[in-house]
């Protein structure tokens, strides 16, 4: 029986890339959830013409329309198997779902980080801020956890009953590194799968801003240092 699979998506103003984002995503998948994180334009309207469930979360934060996809997942059934998770600005490639799943159904792997590997990235499509967190937040993570994570890229696969397990709390830009140090602390299983990486469509909420970036930082870094000392 294949696996059930299942993509978050949280998308705020994303019109012009949502549509693309949904119809890249391979037939494999069960079912596309696009969170719109409290969009003013027409992000909903293309998601749903797209073939999306489309749900709307009023609170702005990733962490926010992430926790609101998982709430819609937890009042359905079938659960599945395998959750994706997946920007809406087009700056990944959704067709390589069926390589970032592959270590979890060959390899019974807990968790899939899809690496931006430099050889893999447009010119430009990565910020400094995104490369320098990067850097310091993988760093942090090898000196105090010896881990192997070379990225925070939200482009992930995770099984869902791990999901479940690590009970998820970050409701803006920790989502991910939360994560990722939950795993390292619960002693999961996981690794990384070279993806590309493109310019993104539109301008970027967090790394496009002087502010987005300056609060990613820090709370990236604060969820780094609360569990290297706990």
């Amino acid at each position: 029986m294949p696996p059930i699979i299942k993509v978050i998506i949280p998308a705020f103003n994303e019109e012009d890339s949502i549509g693309l984002v949904i119809n890249h995503i391979p037939n494999i998948v069960s079912e596309v959830i696009v969170v719109s994180n409290n969009s003013t334009d027409t992000t909903e309207t293309v998601a749903q013409n797209a073939g999306a469930t489309v749900l709307r979360e009023p609170k702005k934060g990733y962490g926010y329309a992430c926790l609101k996809g998982m709430e819609y997942i937890a009042s359905i059934t079938p659960k599945p198997d395998i959750v994706v998770f997946l920007d809406g600005d087009y700056s990944d490639y959704p067709e390589e779902l069926t390589q970032l799943i592959t270590p979890i159904l060959e390899n019974d792997i807990d968790l899939v980080i899809g690496s931006r590997v430099k050889k893999l990235r447009e010119s430009g499509s990565m910020t400094f801020p995104q490369i320098f967190g990067n850097w310091l937040a993988t760093s942090l993570m090898k000196l105090f956890f010896n881990a192997k994570f070379t990225d925070l890229g939200p482009f992930r696969a995770i099984k869902y009953d791990t999901l479940l397990a690590l009970e998820m709390t970050d409701k803006t830009y920790g989502w991910t590194v939360e994560m990722q140090l939950k795993v390292l602390k619960k002693r999961y299983t996981y690794t990384e799968v070279p993806v590309r990486y493109r310019k993104r469509i539109g301008v970027s909420k967090v790394s496009g801003t002087i502010k987005g970036a300056i609060f990613a930082g820090i709370k990236i870094l604060s969820w780094i240092f609360k569990y290297s000392f706990s």
